[in-house]
């Protein structure tokens, strides 16, 4: 098996981590983008003593640790964001977020962190610890939740409120989920993608989006879709089943780069 079939299907969950830690779709595939003209350039260099996945990761952290720049030119309403959310928690690092991001989203082990981030177990655990701290303690707003499942509306609600959030509403169709938004506006989406009556989670943000603008967090079973980097896609996405830790990483960074949030 070729190196390009071998790291093929962990492109989309990287886009997926790229995209939260840059808060852009734009920027996080445009990482993406280097570490695969990297790979191509040099793959003699690719490491060869690790899975697959955690050598593609490990090209990446290269990519990202080794530049302070955004790699393609972009609006310059997503540079004010990534500004603003640097200034706004100066005591997170980029090293926090990173491990945060990659222990509670991408599932990889201490171990493998330790070794993606180039520092002991001991400093990841602590960077995780430090970063949700710190984010959980500045970061406080309402949610709307787009969930036609009961108990993942359920357990996405305690876990919001356990974060220290409140919730506007739990909406199972595009309708309703509009309606709540418009009567009490929230600062931040959770959206499952398919809903009740078979509409569609994402175009019932769309309406939301259309009239004002807020965070969203997508969670779907087929996140592959989402992830292609073809088209206009979500930032923040999370996979079920889900995992606590996961969501709560998935709101933290959300809210990290907010602009509505930072001005408040």
């Amino acid at each position: 098996m070729s190196l390009g079939q071998k790291i093929a299907p962990h492109l989309p969950f990287l886009r997926r981590y790229a995209r939260a830690l840059t808060g852009s779709q734009g920027h996080g595939d445009n990482y993406v983008r280097a570490a695969l003209e990297a790979i191509v350039a040099a793959p003699a260099d690719f490491p060869a003593d690790v899975d697959a996945r955690v050598g593609l990761y490990r090209v990446f952290q290269a990519i990202w640790s080794s530049t302070n720049d955004v790699l393609a030119s972009s609006s310059g309403h997503e540079l004010d964001r990534e500004g603003i959310a640097q200034a706004r928690l100066q005591t997170i690092t980029p090293l926090s977020r990173q491990a945060l991001l990659l222990t509670a989203m991408e599932g990889f082990t201490v171990s493998d962190t330790a070794y993606l981030i180039d520092c002991s177990e001991d400093d990841v655990e602590a960077l995780v610890v430090d970063a949700l701290a710190e984010i959980e303690r500045q970061t406080r707003t309402e949610v709307l939740i787009i969930e036609d499942e009961p108990i993942i509306a359920m357990d996405l609600e305690t876990i919001v409120r356990d974060l220290g959030h409140s919730v506007t509403g739990v909406a199972v169709t595009r309708d309703e989920a509009v309606a709540l938004a418009h009567a009490q506006r929230p600062g931040l989406v959770l959206a499952d993608i398919q809903l009740a009556d078979d509409s569609s989670g994402i175009d019932a943000v769309k309406d939301i989006l259309a009239e004002f603008s807020v965070p969203v967090i997508f969670i779907t079973a087929f996140p592959e879709r989402l992830l292609t980097g073809e088209r206009p896609e979500p930032t923040f996405l999370i996979t079920k089943p889900f995992q606590r830790s996961t969501v709560k990483a998935a709101i933290s960074q959300a809210l990290f780069f907010d602009v509505a949030t930072v001005e408040a």
